[in-house]
C-alpha cells in the first residue's frame, strides 16, 4: 500500500497562502491509486479548509510543476504541432547567394549594356560581367559576379543590336545579398517554439530535413457521471454528455493527444479501478468528482494515493473547485468540474499550462484590454467570462452560466475579470479558439 500523507490535527490552522502550497516538498509515491480505495466509503472530505490560490497563480503551478517531456528527432512532415527542443539554426546564409529580387537585367557599368546570356532560377552562369554589359535574369536567379544592381524588365528597352538600355540601378538595387536575411549559424527561432506551417517552411529553406522536437503529451479522460446520455436528445432527468465531445477537440487545440476516453459511473470504487486502468498518459483529466458531495472521491482517492497536490482549489468563477495533483513521477491528474463552461473554464485553467510545460513552450502571455459588458465581479475570485472582439476592445458575450457553452462557442478569448472590474477597465484575455 503506498504511503499516505498524515491528516492535519483538527488544531492546526488550514494553510492560508499560495505560497505555503507551492513550497511543498513531499514526493509522490511511484504507483498508481491505492487499491483499497475501491472498497472505503464514500464521504465528503473533512479536516482543514483546502489552501485557495488565486486565478494567475494557479496557471503559474500548473506551467511549472511538469519537466518537459523527453525530446526526440523526427522528419519535417511528422513535426507540425509539435514544439521546438533545441534552437533552430540556419546550416548556411540566407539567401546563399546573390539573388535577383526582379525579372530583368543585371548589369554592370553604365548602358547601353550588351546582353551576355540569359540566367534563370536553377542555372546559374558562370561567366563574368564587364563593363557595359549585363545578362537577362529572372527573380530568384543567381546574379553573376561583375553585376552591381538589377535593371526591372519594365524600365528596359531592347535594341536592335542586341543591347539594352535604360536608366542606371544605383549599386545593390534588386538584389539580396548572400546572408542578408541571416548569416549561417544564426538562431532563427528558440527552443520552446510551437511549430507552425511557417516554421516547418523555415526549417527547410534553411535545410533541415529533421527536428528535435518535445511530443505531444498524452492524455487520458474520464467523464463521470450516472446522468450521462451520449446520443440524442437525453430524457427525463438526464443530460446530454458535453465534455466527451468538448475535450478531445480541447486537447489538441491546446498541443496534447487523447489517449483514451472513458466513462465512469458514480459507485464507490469505480473511479479508482478507472484511474489505475489509464496507462499510456501523461495526464489523466477527470471530470466531475472534485467537489465535496457523497458522489465525488477523486480528493479522497489522491490523498488515499499519497499524491502532491500541486493546485488544491482555485479563487475563481465558475471552475473553483478544480485541481492538479502529481499522482506519481511523470504521471499528473487534473480533475475539472462536472459543468460543461466551468470545466472548459478550468480546463483552460490547469490542462493548458501543465501540457505547454509537459512540451516544453512557455506559458502563453495573457494581453491586456478593455473590456465592455455585463458581468458580475467575483469578491475576493476572478470571474471567467467569454468576449468578442468590438475593434480594439472585447465586449462580453451572453451564455456563460457554469452549464452553458453558449458564449464560450460564439467567443473569441475568455476575460479574467478581477474583483475590482468595472465595465470598460481592462482584464486580462486568455485567447481561445472558441
Amino acid at each position: 500500500m503506498p504511503p499516505t500523507t498524515a491528516p492535519a490535527p483538527a488544531t492546526a490552522p488550514a494553510p492560508a497562502t499560495a505560497t505555503e502550497t507551492e513550497t511543498e516538498t513531499e514526493t509522490a509515491p511511484a504507483t498508481g491509486l491505492a487499491p483499497h480505495a475501491a472498497s472505503a466509503p464514500v464521504t465528503a472530505p473533512r479536516g482543514p479548509a483546502r489552501p485557495v490560490v488565486s486565478w494567475a497563480r494557479a496557471r503559474v503551478l500548473a506551467h511549472g510543476a511538469p519537466c518537459p517531456l523527453p525530446a526526440r528527432t523526427v522528419p519535417l512532415r511528422d513535426a507540425g504541432g509539435l514544439t521546438l527542443a533545441d534552437d533552430l539554426p540556419t546550416l548556411r546564409p540566407l539567401p546563399g547567394f546573390d539573388t535577383a529580387a526582379m525579372d530583368g537585367y543585371a548589369v554592370s557599368g553604365t548602358g547601353p549594356w550588351r546582353i551576355r546570356a540569359v540566367v534563370r532560377a536553377g542555372a546559374p552562369w558562370a561567366g563574368v560581367l564587364g563593363a557595359a554589359e549585363c545578362v537577362e535574369i529572372s527573380t530568384g536567379a543567381a546574379v553573376p559576379t561583375g553585376a552591381h544592381a538589377v535593371l526591372p524588365l519594365e524600365s528596359a528597352v531592347t535594341m536592335d543590336d542586341g543591347r539594352v538600355s535604360g536608366p542606371v540601378p544605383p549599386p545593390g538595387r534588386h538584389i539580396r545579398r548572400t546572408g542578408e536575411d541571416a548569416p549561417a549559424g544564426r538562431r532563427l527561432a528558440p527552443a520552446g517554439t510551437r511549430i507552425g506551417p511557417a516554421l516547418l517552411g523555415l526549417a527547410a529553406s534553411c535545410g533541415h530535413d529533421t527536428l528535435r522536437v518535445r511530443p505531444r503529451p498524452r492524455v487520458g479522460v474520464l467523464v463521470t457521471g450516472d446522468e450521462l446520455d451520449h446520443a440524442g436528445v437525453p430524457g427525463p432527468g438526464r443530460v446530454r454528455d458535453a465534455l466527451g465531445p468538448l475535450l478531445p477537440a480541447l486537447i489538441a487545440e491546446l498541443g496534447g493527444e487523447t489517449a483514451e476516453l472513458g466513462y465512469v459511473p458514480d459507485r464507490s470504487g469505480r473511479l479508482s479501478a478507472a484511474v489505475r486502468a489509464v496507462r499510456d498518459a501523461d495526464v489523466v483529466v477527470v471530470t466531475g468528482s472534485t467537489s465535496v458531495g457523497a458522489t465525488d472521491q477523486l480528493r479522497r482517492l489522491l490523498a488515499d494515493a499519497g499524491a502532491r497536490m500541486v493546485v488544491d482549489t482555485v479563487a475563481c468563477r465558475p471552475g473553483h473547485p478544480m485541481l492538479l495533483a502529481e499522482q506519481a513521477p511523470d504521471r499528473w491528474v487534473v480533475g475539472l468540474p462536472g459543468n460543461p463552461y466551468a470545466a472548459l473554464v478550468a480546463a483552460r485553467t490547469l490542462l493548458g499550462p501543465l501540457i505547454a510545460g509537459l512540451s516544453g513552450r512557455a506559458l502563453d502571455p495573457l494581453p491586456h484590454v478593455p473590456v465592455h459588458g455585463r458581468a458580475r465581479p467575483a469578491p475576493g475570485s476572478t470571474r471567467l467570462v467569454p468576449v468578442t472582439w468590438d475593434g480594439a476592445r472585447a465586449r462580453i458575450a451572453d451564455g456563460h452560466r457554469a452549464a452553458f457553452l453558449q458564449g464560450a462557442a460564439v467567443g473569441d478569448a475568455l476575460a479574467a475579470i478581477p474583483s475590482d472590474w468595472t465595465d470598460g477597465s481592462a482584464a486580462p484575455l486568455l485567447l481561445t479558439a472558441g
